[in-house]
């Protein structure tokens, strides 16, 4: 997936103007009045920004509820680049999914109103998947560099798929259950993942 470019500071641009904030203004006014009912206009009025320089910061208001998504994708390139080739594909994958969901204790609500927006809005359904387009290709190429596989190929491929659907599920858990904690759903979805299915306490009945 193509990397957007951080905007160069401009004259007259409020000085507070980050992706970050600007998402942050955007998902408080999804949150209130609805994503569909929000323009690209409400949020730049409401940021105190002009129109264009909106645009200096997201392609659209689709990209707004994924804040620096890019830029936290390029970091988890990063730390998987460093892992070594003895080094557990398992843990370095959760290692890495951890740190990837990872934010102050003091953006817990504004996260969980993001992927509410993000799991649950469906005008951002198609976006999304573009959006997980990238990230699974970030995580097959690491497989693949560990497996000596192409990115493309089955089992590079398959393990992407595995590790989101793991981050998926432990969202739509979190956003269930206000009493669980993210960072032990990950982990336990991660394990389940590595151990495999296994045997379980309750066998499936033959009929």
């Amino acid at each position: 997936m193509p990397e957007r470019r951080e905007p160069s500071p401009r004259t007259g641009r409020r000085p507070s103007t980050t992706r970050e904030s600007l998402a942050a203004v955007g998902i408080e006014l999804f949150r209130t009045r609805g994503f569909d009912e929000t323009s690209v206009d409400d949020i730049a009025e409401a940021a105190g920004i002009a129109r264009r320089t909106f645009f200096r910061y997201f392609p659209s208001k689709n990209a707004v509820a994924w804040g620096d998504f890019d830029g936290q994708l390029e970091r988890m390139r990063r730390r998987l680049a460093e892992v070594q080739s003895d080094d557990s594909l398992a843990d370095a994958l959760t290692a890495a999914l951890l740190d990837f969901n990872t934010f102050p204790a003091s953006e817990t609500e504004r996260h969980r109103a993001r992927m509410e927006l993000i799991l649950r809005t469906p005008a951002l359904q198609g976006y999304s998947s573009v959006m997980y387009q990238g990230w699974r290709a970030a995580i097959a190429e690491f497989v693949a560099r560990h497996t000596g596989a192409r990115p493309d190929d089955h089992i590079p491929r398959t393990v992407a798929y595995l590790v989101l659907g793991v981050a998926v599920a432990s969202y739509e858990q979190w956003l269930t259950d206000a009493e669980s904690d993210l960072h032990d759903l990950l982990g336990t979805g991660m394990l389940t993942l590595s151990e495999g299915l296994g045997p379980t306490d309750h066998p499936f009945e033959r009929g």
